[in-house]
């Protein structure tokens, strides 16, 4: 990959730092997109080959625009890695409900506004999780409901992949070559699982299958590294091959009904777009 350009946000730990570990290591240009700058160069010293560090908080669309327009050049692989979990119902700097508001409507305005740089592909995170999703273009701040942690996080890992399938779509009315692909990583053990305070039954529970059935982030980073760079149709969702998806090596995985939704893609697009005042470049 040596003359390619990548970015990977939260590559300071976890699967983000393995994606970045392994593109520099085959000789691309690695730009770690990181909320902490100190977290970030402390990774990027333990990665072989070119790196570099820049500030990028997707919880502050001002953050997303300022890392946007500081950008200059050609941008190979755009990787939307970053991702918040957690228990308790916390906002953006926007006010928009965390998960939802960095899972995707961050990396969304970040592509958009990144996309006339990029000239190869858009790789984003998703999960799983998002055949347990029930989204509510209604009330996707959760403002009306009684919040649910687990809905929220599959929530906004459906929206990936609803964002995956209209980035496509636009990206081919328009004529470009550029592609978009959604990965999920399988069962990882990374910091996204954990979470301060008192610990809960379930939570015991989930630490235990954890460390019985979960892969490390090297392998958990494989489904991201196999979209970024290997021969499959636009629009792939790439995923483990083994346990029902949840570790082993990657391949092409389905996704579920309302992720193939085209017009709950479409729909969700333009309230991205009211919500972060970013659009599809014309």
């Amino acid at each position: 990959m040596t003359g390619t350009t990548a970015i990977v946000t939260g590559a300071n730990s976890g699967i983000g730092q393995a994606t970045a570990h392994a593109l520099a290591a085959a000789g691309a240009r690695v730009v770690l997109a990181v909320r902490n700058a100190g977290k970030g160069k402390a990774a990027a010293a333990a990665i072989p080959g070119d790196t570099e560090v820049r500030e990028l908080d997707l919880a502050d669309l001002e953050s997303v625009r300022s890392f946007a327009a500081g950008w200059d050049g050609p941008i190979d692989l755009l990787i939307n890695n970053a991702g918040v979990s957690g228990p308790t119902l916390t906002r953006t700097a926007d006010g928009f409900e965390s998960k939802f508001g960095i899972n995707h409507l961050g990396h969304f305005a970040l592509t958009n506004l990144l996309l006339e740089h990029i000239t190869g592909r858009v790789v984003t995170v998703a999960s799983q999780a998002e055949r347990y999703a029930r989204l509510d273009l209604a009330d996707l701040n959760w403002e009306h409901r009684p919040y649910q942690p687990s809905r929220a996080y599959n929530d906004s890992k459906l929206a990936n992949l609803l964002f995956t399938a209209e980035l496509q779509r636009r990206l081919t009315a328009a004529g470009s070559a550029v592609l978009a692909h959604a990965a999920h990583p399988g069962l990882v053990a990374t910091d996204i699982y954990h979470h301060d305070g008192p610990r809960r039954p379930s939570d015991i529970l989930w630490s235990i299958a954890l460390r019985l059935l979960a892969q490390d982030a090297r392998r958990g980073a494989l489904p991201t590294l196999y979209a970024a760079v290997a021969d499959i149709p636009a629009n792939s969702f790439t995923g483990p091959d083994h346990l029902a998806h949840m570790r082993g090596a990657p391949e092409l995985i389905g996704r579920s009904g309302p992720a193939q939704d085209t017009d709950l893609a479409r729909r969700l697009w333009n309230l991205s777009e009211q919500f972060t005042g970013v659009g599809f470049p014309r």
